[in-house]
């Protein structure tokens, strides 16, 4: 157990913090900076001026693993690290092997790296990865935001599922929702510090509440009912969770702060796939759930996610995924090449050929680009407002319209960061469209 050891001058530090992987990953990230801050170290933008780094990783597939154990073996041995997040705890084995590090945090670590740098500067090594699945910070901790104009608002951790692929689960463990008082006080200091936009994330956010007697269609309500002006964006639904609520969840998406974007992971168009990933639902629950959004909201986006060379996957089952990306015709499809993750079911079945794994997901790839480019052309010539909430490439600003497409602007003014602009559609790519700025 870690004791909080009030700081000094002496053991003040410049620290690097970098965070990876999904969007309740950044939160902490933010937290783990904030918290840092306000104990007195620096947070410093460039690893080699610091004394400290903290890497916050990501380990759900293989190659995101692999690429965090390369980023890591690069950290000079003079300068200190704690290794934080999912990977610790998904292959501590391999951070051992091939790693040196001074600490090891688990995720949503929350203030208590206060203490774990404070014995890092002082030669202590730290290992807590003890019970951190099963707990979860406080929302009003201080951050540092990794984007200034979105507010981050983990609204659970944990999930209820039991998918024999996911290694995600033995680092983020079973649900813990926060309660909607809490998250609304959370949504309220962010906007009184400016934030229009909010993401609200968890690893199945269609499971919000089922711990603690509430749904997300009523946080949704409650959010919405706050009398100030942003957009929201819900995070990544999983569908057996989504499908009972549809009526009630869709009726919350119709207020105008919601953004009409629909995150919604099929994995596999196989009905024995499915079975063997334990995903527990239907190709049709998903597909009715999609039907039922854009009957909904005509103008929205939808996305999803698609894993191919799931073990003991055929060609038929292939071509049953193919078909249904085909049929629903999602704006955005995540597309994985299965890789066995440690301690799961799934690294005990009988494995597809790489070769075939690789061909498979170039095939779909192709039909994955062709539909997105068609769904992205379609916006051409839309006129209406979009939230600038980012820049991109040469500086030039993105902003999100009310489906949450990312719209950019030639522009490079970064005084429009976190205002409304009026913008004609003028182009399409597959991942974006791109506008002029409307009289």
């Amino acid at each position: 157990m870690l004791k909080h050891v009030k700081n000094t001058r002496a053991t003040l530090m410049k620290i690097y913090i970098q965070g990876f992987g999904c969007s309740s990953s950044l939160a902490d990230s933010e937290v783990l900076a904030g918290c840092l801050a306000e104990a007195g170290h620096s947070i410093v933008s460039d690893l080699e001026k610091s004394d400290l780094v903290i890497y916050n990783t990501c380990a759900v597939k293989g190659p995101t693993e692999d690429r965090m154990v390369s980023l890591l073996k690069r950290i000079p041995k003079e300068t200190k690290l704690i290794v934080a997040g999912c990977l610790p705890l998904i292959n501590l084995e391999r951070l051992r092997k091939e790693v040196f590090f001074n600490g090891v945090v688990g995720p949503a670590f929350g203030r208590k790296i206060v203490d774990a740098v404070e014995d890092v500067s002082l030669g202590k090594p730290v290992v807590a990865l003890e019970n951190v699945s099963t707990v979860r910070p406080e929302l009003d901790l201080p951050r540092i935001r990794v984007n200034p104009q979105i507010g981050i608002i983990p609204i659970s951790y944990g999930c209820k599922g039991s998918c024999t692929y996911c290694c995600v689960r033995f680092a983020r463990g079973r649900l813990r929702s926060y309660p909607i008082s809490e998250i609304i006080g959370a949504v309220k200091k962010a906007l009184d510090e400016g934030i229009r936009e909010f993401w609200l994330t968890s690893q199945d956010t269609a499971c919000y509440g089922d711990d603690i007697s509430s749904d997300l269609p009523a946080l949704l309500q409650k959010i919405c009912d706050i009398n100030d002006k942003f957009l929201v964006r819900v995070g990544m639904m999983n569908p057996h969770n989504a499908y009972p609520l549809t009526e009630t969840l869709f009726t919350a998406f119709k207020d105008d702060k919601v953004f009409k974007f629909l995150h919604l992971p099929v994995q596999s168009g196989d009905a024995k796939i499915l079975s063997a990933m334990n995903r527990g639902y239907s190709t049709e629950d998903f597909m009715k759930t999609v039907a039922s959004f854009r009957r909904a909201f005509p103008l929205s986006t939808v996305a999803t996610d698609v894993i191919v060379g799931f073990p003991e996957e055929t060609q038929e089952a292939f071509r049953n995924t193919c078909h249904l990306v085909r049929v629903v015709q999602p704006d955005i499809v995540n597309l994985s090449k299965f890789f066995a993750r440690p301690r799961t079911r799934a690294k005990t079945f009988k494995q597809v050929d790489p070769s075939i794994v690789k061909l498979r997901s170039r095939t779909l790839s192709n039909v994955i680009r062709q539909i997105s480019l068609e769904r992205n052309s379609s916006w051409i010539g839309w006129r209406g407002n979009i939230l600038v909430d980012e820049t991109g490439k040469n500086g030039l600003l993105i902003g999100r319209n009310f489906a949450y497409k990312p719209v950019v602007v030639n522009s490079t003014n970064r005084a429009l960061l976190g205002s409304s602009v009026s913008i004609t559609v003028k182009s399409a790519s597959q991942s974006c469209l791109m506008g002029e700025f409307s009289s």
